[in-house]
C-alpha cells in the first residue's frame, strides 16, 4: 500500500517537476565556460540523472503544501553530489585539500552560515554552477517548516558524506591508510565497525534526502531526525555494498578502488550486507511512516538485485542473503524494478550536447 501510494504521489505531483528541473540544469550546465567542466556536468546529467529521479521519491512523504520545495532541494542536492563526485575523481595535486574546497559547496547547501566557494574571488571557472545548485538547495529548504528541527543532524550527515567521498577518492594518489584512519575515528560511538561506517557515510546523501522530506512536515522533531538518520545510515551501508558488488567489474576496469575490496573474504562481505539489511529493516520499521521507509529500503534492495550484474559470481551469493533478510518486502519492488529496467532499455533517448540524456 505504501508503494502504491508513493507511486501515485510521484507520478501525479513529483515526476513532472523533476523533468522540468533536469531540463533547467541541463541548460545551466551547457552555459559552463570551461569545456572540460561543461562536458563533465552534461555527462553526469546524461548518465546519472536517473539518480535525481529516484531520489525525488523521498519527497512523496512530504505534505503536498511543501512538496514542491522538497523536490527542488532533493533534485539540486543529488545533482550537486553527483557532479562533485566526478570532480573529485579527477587527478588532483592535493586531493584532500582540493576535495575539501570543492565539498564546501555541498556543506554550504545544507548550512546557510557556511561560505560557498563561489563567493571567493579566487574561485575557479565553473564554480558558479556548483554555487547555483547549492543556492537552490538553500532557498528551497529555508521554506520547509521543520528545517530547524533537522538542521544539526543534516549538517553532521552532510559532513560524513563529504568526507567519505574526499578520503575515498584520495586513495588513488595517497593510499588507503588515511581512509582507514578517518573512518576508525569517526565510527567511534556509532556502534558500527569502521568499514560499515565508511560504507554508510559514502551514500549518506540518501539520508539527507529523507531528512529534507521530514523537514517538510511541521510535526518533525529533533529526536525524530536523529532516528531517521540512524535508520538511513544502515540503508546507506546496504546501498554502498550493493553498488560495489554490481559495479565491481567496471570499477576494476576504471582502476577505481571499490568499497567491497575492503573485505578480505566474500563471506564477510555477505555477512555485512545481511546485517545492514536486518538493521535497516528494524530501524526503518520503527519510524513514523514506517511503511514508507521500509518501501524505500526494499526499493534500494530491488534496484540492485534487478541489475544485470546481480548474477555475478560474487554478487549472487551475497544477494541471496539480502533476499532472505528482506522477504517478503522485496517481492513487489523487484517486479516494479524489472519492469522499469525493461522500459528503460526500449525507451527512446534524446540527444543533448555532450552526451545522452533520458527522455
Amino acid at each position: 500500500m505504501a508503494l502504491a501510494l508513493a507511486n501515485a504521489r510521484y507520478w501525479f505531483t513529483v515526476a513532472a517537476q523533476v523533468r522540468r528541473q533536469l531540463r533547467h540544469w541541463e541548460r545551466r550546465a551547457q552555459a559552463i565556460e570551461d569545456p572540460e567542466l561543461r562536458s563533465l556536468a552534461l555527462e553526469k546529467l546524461a548518465t546519472e540523472g536517473c539518480n535525481a529521479e529516484a531520489a525525488a521519491m523521498a519527497a512523496t512523504l512530504a505534505p503536498r503544501a511543501n512538496r514542491t520545495h522538497a523536490v527542488q532541494a532533493i533534485v539540486a542536492l543529488e545533482l550537486l553530489f553527483d557532479y562533485l563526485d566526478g570532480l573529485t575523481e579527477r587527478p588532483l595535486d592535493d586531493p584532500l585539500g582540493e576535495g575539501n574546497r570543492l565539498y564546501a559547496t555541498f556543506m554550504g547547501a545544507i548550512d546557510p552560515s557556511a561560505e560557498l566557494p563561489g563567493d571567493d574571488p579566487g574561485a575557479q571557472a565553473g564554480d558558479w554552477y556548483l554555487q547555483e545548485l547549492a543556492s537552490t538547495v538553500r532557498l528551497a529548504i529555508a521554506q520547509l517548516p521543520a528545517i530547524e528541527a533537522i538542521a544539526p543532524v543534516a549538517r553532521r550527515c552532510a559532513a560524513r558524506s563529504a568526507q567519505a567521498q574526499i578520503h575515498m577518492h584520495a586513495t588513488r594518489s595517497i593510499g588507503t591508510a588515511q581512509l582507514a584512519r578517518w573512518a576508525e575515528s569517526e565510527a567511534q560511538g556509532t556502534g558500527l565497525q569502521w568499514r560499515e561506517f565508511l560504507l554508510g557515510a559514502a551514500s549518506s546523501v540518501l539520508a539527507l534526502h529523507a531528512l529534507i522530506a521530514a523537514a517538510a512536515d511541521p510535526r518533525t522533531t529533533p529526536a525524530e531526525a536523529e532516528r531517521i538518520d540512524a535508520a538511513y545510515l544502515s540503508i546507506c551501508v546496504m546501498a554502498t555494498l550493493l553498488d560495489g558488488l554490481i559495479d565491481r567489474r567496471s570499477d576494476a576496469d576504471a582502476g577505481e578502488l571499490s568499497y567491497i575490496a575492503l573485505y578480505e573474504e566474500p563471506a564477510l562481505l555477505a555477512q555485512a550486507l545481511a546485517c545492514a539489511a536486518r538493521e535497516a529493516s528494524r530501524k526503518s520499521g520503527g519510524l513514523r511512516n514506517g511503511p514508507h521507509h521500509l518501501m524505500t529500503l526494499a526499493g534500494v534492495g530491488a534496484y540492485w538485485a534487478s541489475a544485470p550484474g546481480a548474477r555475478g559470481e560474487l554478487a549472487h551469493p551475497a544477494l541471496a542473503g539480502l533476499r532472505t533478510e528482506l522477504q517478503p518486502l522485496l517481492f513487489v519492488p523487484l517486479l516494479v524494478m524489472h519492469a522499469w529496467r525493461a522500459s528503460k532499455a526500449v525507451r527512446p533517448r534524446r540527444r543533448v550536447a555532450g552526451g545522452q540524456a533520458p527522455s
